[in-house]
């Protein structure tokens, strides 16, 4: 499920994995109050994490930092899996033979749920997904704006499904006919002929 950050709510994340298997793609406010920029992770010296669930690793002695590769999700477990850097994004690191993440580390979603959800929000898939959810709203966007139904008289659901259904076979049907025309760049125009 994608939604913007106004659905952003622990609750409402952790009950969209735990009771519907449903993986949350949904963006994250920054709720530190506190106004550090990362936290350490719990049981290492050299892990830190920020709002957005990005997991970096820190050289022992210079501190450099480095996001930490993705390895996954375990569902069994619950977890996250993040690699080392230096063995799976090809950073040279000198430390890696004493580095206690150099395995890797699983984290648990219970760290905190708004932040650590089952489709990693530092993964290319995470944004993959997000970037269906600004195609929606632009659709959306057309339906209120150009068609009108931002400020209709239009009473009664059934009348409204109706007419947004118009709306959308209309787009489609104009989508449909600059495709058949091989106009592809004006397949989103409202305006163009397609005829």
């Amino acid at each position: 499920m994608t939604a913007d950050r106004g659905y952003d709510a622990t609750s409402f994340v952790q009950s969209l994995w735990d009771e519907y298997a449903i993986k949350p793609v949904i963006d994250i406010r920054n709720m530190w109050k506190d106004g550090e920029a990362t936290r350490l992770w719990p049981g290492y010296d050299t892990v830190t994490y920020n709002f957005r669930g990005d997991v970096f690793c820190h050289h022992p002695e210079t501190g450099e930092a480095h996001s930490m590769a993705n390895g996954g999700f375990e569902a069994d477990r619950d977890t996250l899996k993040k690699r080392c850097p230096a063995k799976f994004s090809g950073i040279t690191c000198d430390a890696q033979a004493t580095c206690p993440v150099a395995a890797g580390i699983r984290i648990p979603l219970d760290t905190d749920r708004r932040i650590f959800t089952p489709l990693d929000r530092s993964s290319y898939s995470w944004d993959r997904a997000y970037a269906h959810r600004t195609a929606v709203e632009r659709v959306n966007s057309r339906l209120d704006v150009s068609c009108g139904f931002e400020h209709h008289t239009i009473r009664g659901m059934a009348k409204m499904r109706a007419r947004c259904g118009l709306a959308l076979l209309v787009m489609l049907g104009m989508a449909l006919g600059r495709t058949r025309q091989q106009h592809p760049e004006h397949i989103r125009s409202l305006v163009r002929s397609s005829a």
